[in-house]
């Protein structure tokens, strides 16, 4: 019998196991410390569990920060757990700017703002923020997206509007350092009539959905970012989808861009659209859809 190597043991049977054996396996030796604790299999890992069935929502509450259970699509109050952020900070004090695959990018606003990379899976975390954050970022105009690179480095994409200007700028983990984007010319979409959502992962583009709700009333865009080249476009909004009032929160299922559309009409509809071959595909009709729970979506993430 052949024995199993290194690259095996590593790579294709401890990388499928839950975040919490993994810790516990570091514990084996220094060399298994230290490979559990590599790049590589960091991003093997954090890719296989991204896919995995089971999901976790993470909420920030009045005075507390609740994770729960998304089991077969359905929210499993009965197996709330409180989790403590690294920071003595109040919940209050902060805001979720984005999530990917189980890391969650959180913003501390307190006299200046700050950013923390945090895992609260592995409780482990990373403060990342530089000089630029020390002037003040609205709740609506400070939003981000993550992803990993083609040489496996784990970036931030972080987008501020201030003052009609909109900065871009991205975070390397690999080189601990920030750099600037350029963004698209020619937009508003820094006005303060605009409001960012957060970014959602899905084929190599980071998307947000900027919407305007003064004038003109119900205007819809978004916002693509392409990871390889870090350059930005706009995508057009379906037109059989733009009415008014309603929502729509970005969402990836099978590595696919959907939509849901909630409208407001005497009763509360929600639609589930598909983007795929530059089209939106209406995919399925929610019947009787009901509000479990309301969080600004700043407070809350899956996981």
């Amino acid at each position: 019998m052949e024995l199993i190597g290194d690259d095996m043991i590593f790579e294709d049977i401890l990388s499928r196991l839950p975040v919490k054996v993994v810790c516990r396996f570091k514990c084996v030796s220094k060399q298994w410390c230290y490979e559990l604790c590599t790049p590589k299999f960091v991003f093997i890992h954090t890719r296989r569990v991204g896919n995995s069935i089971q999901k976790k929502l993470l909420s920030f509450k009045e005075n507390s920060i609740v994770v729960d259970d998304i089991v077969s699509g359905n929210l499993e109050v009965d197996t709330s757990k409180t989790v403590t952020f690294p920071y003595d900070v109040h919940p209050s004090f902060l805001s979720i700017v984005c999530s990917f695959n189980g890391l969650i990018l959180v913003c501390i606003k307190r006299n200046h703002n700050e950013l923390v990379l945090w895992n609260p899976t592995t409780r482990r975390f990373k403060l990342i923020s530089d000089d630029y954050f020390i002037r003040y970022f609205g709740r609506h105009n400070n939003t981000g997206g993550m992803y990993f690179d083609e040489d496996n480095d784990l970036k931030v994409l972080h987008i501020n509007c201030y003052l009609d200007v909109v900065t871009a700028r991205v975070y390397s983990r690999r080189h601990d350092s920030w750099r600037k984007l350029n963004f698209l010319k020619g937009t508003q979409l820094a006005s303060n009539f605009y409001s960012w959502s957060s970014g959602i992962y899905s084929g190599k583009t980071i998307y947000f959905i900027v919407s305007n709700y003064w004038i003109p009333p119900g205007e819809r865009n978004i916002v693509a970012f392409d990871v390889i080249s870090e350059s930005f476009s706009l995508l057009r909004f379906p037109e059989r989808i733009e009415v008014n009032p309603c929502q729509v929160h970005f969402l990836t299922i099978s590595n696919k861009l959907h939509v849901i559309v909630v409208q407001y009409a005497g009763e509360l509809i929600a639609d589930l659209v598909k983007y795929e071959h530059d089209d939106w595909i209406k995919v399925f009709s929610f019947n009787k859809a009901r509000i479990v729970q309301h969080l600004e979506p700043q407070q809350r993430t899956n996981c």
